[in-house]
């Protein structure tokens, strides 16, 4: 049984389509194809459901799926182990960020990773932190630098580099841009724009205000932080974004009894081995 074949149908299963899965591969969808009907007749089994252009797994490919995970990422554990032996840091690094990290914090720890050691072929993916940090459970990734969860999953293992600092804000023109400090209360009655109900940093906010014994009127919800500083700008409500968003266009509100923050960090699996392309990220993240 070939890894590449396993990589096959891993793909098609995770895109549902063949010509996704070939896109992701840099192969040719007959490539894909070959690869899995090749499994399947080596398995003397169907994987999927074609009905037209549609692809789903049968009931024996969802069975396969994890364990063809499970083999993929031994594979890659195994020569990343035998390469990292000879000290050098080379080789795949598979890591995910979110966009709001990839814009504000990498930029200048990724120039002089890249400049340290050219030999490392960076596959960066860009996802919600939650995402990545399952990503990062189930062996996709082998590292994320991400907004940290507020508890740490039992196959986690977490490591703080940024504490972000959270800051309340309105758009100029609505009624409490005037105002440098408001109660909670005062805020409340406005609607927000906020983080979806999934993400960390709704999390934080839902949880302060809770202990408040308030709720939330939420007009609007996305994981895009940039779009929420675009909709608090246009007036359409106020929200809880990180602070290093704050511009020109927004207006920062302080509210009475509360100094809300995140952590930004990387995440890795407990039980999987750390290459030195990924020990020499986080380190490097850490020195700025």
């Amino acid at each position: 049984m070939e890894i590449a074949a396993l990589q096959a149908f891993v793909e098609v299963a995770d895109h549902q389509s063949f010509s996704e899965a070939a896109e992701t591969l840099f192969l040719t969808q007959p490539a894909v194809s070959k690869r899995v009907a090749l499994l399947e007749t080596e398995l003397d089994t169907r994987l999927f459901d074609r009905i037209g252009r549609r692809v789903s797994l049968t009931a024996t490919g969802a069975a396969l799926l994890p364990r063809a995970r499970r083999l993929i990422n031994d594979a890659r554990e195994l020569k990343r182990v035998v390469s990292d032996l000879s000290g050098e840091v080379r080789g795949r690094l598979a890591m995910g960020t979110s966009h709001h990290i990839g814009l504000h914090r990498l930029p200048a720890p990724l120039k002089r990773y890249t400049e340290l050691f050219p030999g490392v072929d960076l596959d960066i993916r860009f996802m919600d932190s939650e995402a990545a940090c399952r990503a990062v459970e189930t062996g996709d990734l082998e590292l994320a630098i991400v907004t940290l969860p507020p508890t740490t999953p039992p196959m986690l293992q977490l490591q703080t580099i940024w504490d972000d600092p959270l800051a309340f804000m309105v758009g100029l023109d609505h009624p409490l841009a005037d105002r440098e400090q408001v109660s909670l209360q005062e805020l409340i009655a406005y609607p927000a724009v906020l983080p979806g109900t999934t993400t960390y940093t709704r999390g934080i906010l839902e949880d302060a205000v809770r202990i408040a014994g308030v709720e939330l009127k939420v007009a609007m919800a996305t994981n895009y932080l940039e779009t929420l500083h675009m909709l608090v700008a246009t007036g359409l409500g106020w929200s809880l974004l990180p602070a290093t968003v704050l511009d020109a266009k927004v207006h920062e509100v302080r509210v009475d009894g509360f100094a809300l923050s995140r952590r930004l960090g990387a995440v890795t699996h407990r039980k999987r081995s750390l290459s030195n392309a990924g020990t020499e990220m986080i380190r490097v993240c850490i020195g700025g």
